[in-house]
């Protein structure tokens, strides 16, 4: 093997002048602009090492970098190979200046790019330069080259190394370039990353640069950064330098050298056939190549799911988005933006989104229902709101949609009357369908297995899978609409007229009056625990019901036996059943009835049939709210079956509806978005819940690597309101209980809460009910007083404080806090006043 070859050399491959001295060349060859040079090969380097090889590999062994470094600083470089570098440099003019990069013959590989894991050295001339490749040499033995070999695999007695001796460009700029995007995946973007002077600056990461994307020829997007510093050339070598001030908030690429440069760009990534990370300088307008290698780690192409970038909009996760906790799959946001549709026909008022998708997860704005009101005059009703979505923090500026009162006025009276319209015809139905739903979805579940092919299955689908769940929709909206602001109003007049104890007392008793179906799961589970009932009978009358409800990709509890034995076996430790916890708080109503009446003599017959239809609203809701979620377990069943038809299993759920039903009937053009849509739910899937309230424009990749991350809210326009250094939320269930905080993220956690103990998180659902027995308290993040959480603790008399919005952010597991029900507050307590209260509570 030759010493010294050219740069553009055909022997010049990875096994002669390493990684990084291949790619040169191939880019030299193909006539990209890359400074001329050399290559030292690996050869040269093993023919230098020959003597103390072993010796090399003992140190590396034993850790031992020192004596590396020791071992090639006592060996001088032959005479005869210091005098063919010294020629090959003579060649490229007299005392040009030269970069001397090393280059592995483990590196920039497609899997594995080491960058930065040996030695370059810039600005080198003359008589320096066999020094400078010696150093290169031994840095392929530095502790962090030698630990990453370690951590890939890669046998260090298997490397050698070569070195590349370049024409220093002396940049006024320079950067990194990315044929493909390499935060959202997207083939069809070029990012370039350009600073001032040359790239180690960028290369580094000890400047903020330019960030600007290309796509389709022309700059899609700019983002300056903040260039405080610029590696420059100096008489010794180079150095950091401050960038001066006129510098630094200047762009250092204009559109048409953005574009060049992509160009340049997309022939590197044609060259070698993939994606490619570039490194590039410009000098007096002119641009260079330096190096090229494969993007390693490239996230897959993604989509972006995101409403909020429509406008400045308030948007909340309270109520609907509690139901509907998960990252949903596209099929499932078809199937929920049909329940929409139905169920909240007031959502879809013309020209304006009252929901939407924000990174896979569901949300309501309530922009549009704060300019609705303000426009008929209606402003003093929005603690209604505040009532069903959740509490706005004080000081919030809550954006308004940007049209006129006069528009909005128009828009909103014939929507009122026609709700009013369809909410009286179809309540005339209502009855007759919360009878037979049940024994009817059983009945398309059993039509949907019974399918032969994909096209009768989209017959069955238009025929009667539609109809039923178009019709449980719209029992669930009439249900919701009944009996106007009862829901708001009569608890508000009780707590004026007797205080918050006694009013959530009074309002107990739902279930008394018929099952209420949030604690239907936990009462059939009792009822199975007691053998009155079947594991068949339990699946077939509350398997529809769990955390993940709305969601079609995973199964219902009803599916899974694991699940059932998880919560009987939840059951065991109970200090008090369900049934104990409804008769005590039976009690405790018929007591504050009593006092109401001593109080308000004459009124309480009044009073009561007032609650009594207080208690037939929500047991309507709850109920038909119940069947809907029956119908998602139609429409789970359908997807499960036209997986299994069409051959592509789970990939039906990438899919939206009018896609999916293009395949049952023979076309699968939709099949070729799944991979892009599978990989953008990984990724949002792969995040934390995002907060409560979100005003204006959200990223949540770039929110969830923010360390200061708030769960309770996010204002894109800056400032907005301090986190809370209390918590606090709604009175959703009074009572005063002390206990241990056990924080918990997802009802998959269940098992961790332990009989006694308080449970601490995000949000509950009725996935959530049978672990609401073993609780003391129950505080969460999001939720109003008409949440799953305030209306199943008050009925079991459990301690409630819901909508805190920072609970899981000032609470941790184990903590000792004290949670008032009634005043709507949680307390952490110090140790001292801990063991005061053990001492109380044990009579010690």
């Amino acid at each position: 093997m030759r010493a010294v070859i050219p740069l553009d050399d055909a022997a010049a491959d990875l096994a002669t002048a390493g990684g990084k001295g291949a790619s040169l060349a191939r880019l030299a060859r193909a006539g990209l602009p890359v400074p001329g040079g050399f290559h030292i090969t690996t050869g040269a380097y093993r023919a230098f090492v020959s003597g103390f090889r072993e010796e090399i590999l003992r140190a590396a062994a034993e850790g031992d970098p020192d004596r590396i470094a020791a071992l090639f600083e006592a060996h001088d470089m032959p005479g005869d190979l210091a005098e063919e570098i010294r020629r090959a440099y003579a060649a490229l003019g007299p005392g040009v200046p030269v970069a001397v990069r090393s280059s592995a013959t483990a590196e920039d590989l497609p899997d594995l790019s080491f960058a930065g894991q040996q030695d370059t050295y810039l600005n080198v001339r003359g008589e320096d330069l066999p020094a400078a490749v010696k150093r290169c040499w031994a840095s392929l033995w530095n502790p962090r080259a030698v630990a990453y070999r370690d951590r890939n695999g890669v046998p260090h007695d298997d490397v050698a190394l070569a070195v590349v001796v370049q024409e220093l460009v002396d940049a006024d700029a320079a950067g990194v370039m990315f044929t493909a995007n390499p935060v959202n995946g997207a083939r069809d973007e070029i990012v370039v990353n350009a600073s001032w002077g040359l790239g180690e600056a960028v290369v580094g990461g000890q400047v903020t640069p330019d960030t600007v994307v290309v796509s389709g020829g022309a700059v899609t997007s700019t983002r300056l950064g903040d260039k405080a510093v610029m590696t420059v050339r100096t008489a010794a070598g180079t150095e950091e330098r401050p960038v001066p001030s006129e510098l630094r908030g200047q762009a250092v690429l204009d559109a048409a050298e953005a574009v060049t440069l992509a160009g340049l760009g997309a022939r590197v990534q044609a060259l070698y056939g993939t994606p490619m990370d570039v490194e590039w300088a410009r000098h007096a307008g002119t641009f260079a190549i330096l190096q090229a290698r494969p993007i390693t780690g490239l996230q897959p192409r993604v989509e972006e799911w995101n409403d909020s970038l429509k406008g400045e909009y308030l948007w909340t996760g309270g109520n609907l988005g509690e139901a509907i906790p998960d990252v949903m799959t596209p099929l499932t946001w078809s199937f929920v933006r049909l329940f929409i549709h139905e169920a909240m026909s007031s959502s879809t008022l013309p020209g304006y989104d009252v929901v939407g998708n924000i990174g896979g997860r569901f949300y309501m704005n309530l922009s549009v229902a704060y300019s609705m009101a303000r426009a008929v005059g209606m402003q003093s009703r929005l603690s209604a709101v505040e009532q069903v979505f959740g509490r706005i923090p004080p000081g919030l500026d809550v954006p308004m949609v940007p049209t006129s009162r006069w528009r909005l006025v128009k828009l909103v009276v014939p929507l009122a009357l026609r709700m009013r319209r369809r909410v009286r015809e179809n309540l005339r139905g209502m009855r007759a369908f919360l009878a037979t739903s049940q024994r009817r979805c059983e009945e398309l579940r059993a039509r949907i297995a019974a399918t032969g092919s994909g096209p009768e299955l989209a017959d069955l689908w238009a025929r009667e899978i539609e109809p039923h769940v178009v019709t449980s929709c719209r029992m669930l909206e009439a249900a919701g609409r009944q009996g106007g602001a009862t829901l708001v109003f009569t608890r508000d007049r009780l707590r004026r007229m007797m205080g918050e104890v006694d009013a959530e007392a009074m309002l107990t008793g739902v279930n008394a009056g018929g099952e209420l179906a949030s604690l239907g799961p936990v009462m059939g589970l009792t009822r199975l625990a007691r053998g009155e009932i079947t594991r068949d009978e339990f699946a077939r009358t509350y398997g529809h019901r769990g955390p993940h409800e709305f969601e079609v990709s995973i199964p219902r509890p009803g599916e899974d036996p694991g699940w059932i034995d998880a919560q009987l076996a939840g059951l065991r430790d109970l200090s008090s059943g369900t049934e104990e916890l409804l008769a005590r708080q039976a009690g405790a109503r018929e007591e504050a009835w009593a006092r109401f009446a001593r109080r308000y003599p004459g009124k309480e017959a009044g009073m009561r049939a007032r609650v009594q239809r207080w208690n037939a609203v929500v047991r309507d809701r709850e109920a038909a709210r119940s069947e809907n979620m029956r119908a998602f377990w139609v429409l789970r069943a359908f997807a499960v079956r036209a997986g299994e038809l069409t051959g592509h299993g789970d990939d039906v759920f990438f899919l939206d509806l009018e896609e999916l039903l293009a395949l049952l009937r023979g076309d699968p053009a939709g099949l070729e978005r799944v991979p892009v849509r599978r990989a953008t739910h990984e990724r949002y899937a792969a995040l934390p819940p995002y907060p409560v309230l979100i005003v204006g424009h959200f990223d949540p990749v770039r929110w969830a690597a923010d360390p200061d991350r708030r769960a309770d809210l996010y204002d894109a326009r800056g400032g907005g309101t301090p986190v809370s250094e209390t918590v606090t939320g709604f009175p959703g269930a009074p009572g005063v209980v002390e206990g241990v905080a056990r924080v918990i993220s997802g009802p998959e956690e269940g098992e961790r809460l332990k009989a006694g103990e308080i449970l601490v998180t995000t949000l509950t659902n009725v996935g959530w009910t049978p672990m609401f027995p073993r609780a003391a308290a129950v505080v969460t993040d999001m939720g109003a007083p008409l949440s799953h959480a305030s209306i199943v603790a008050r009925e079991l008399g459990i301690p409630a404080v819901v909508g805190t919005g920072n609970a899981t952010m000032r609470l941790h597991d184990g903590d000792r806090i004290r949670v008032d029900g009634e005043r709507g507050t949680v307390e952490l307590l110090a140790p001292e006043e801990s063991a005061e209260s053990v001492a109380r509570e044990t009579g010690g």
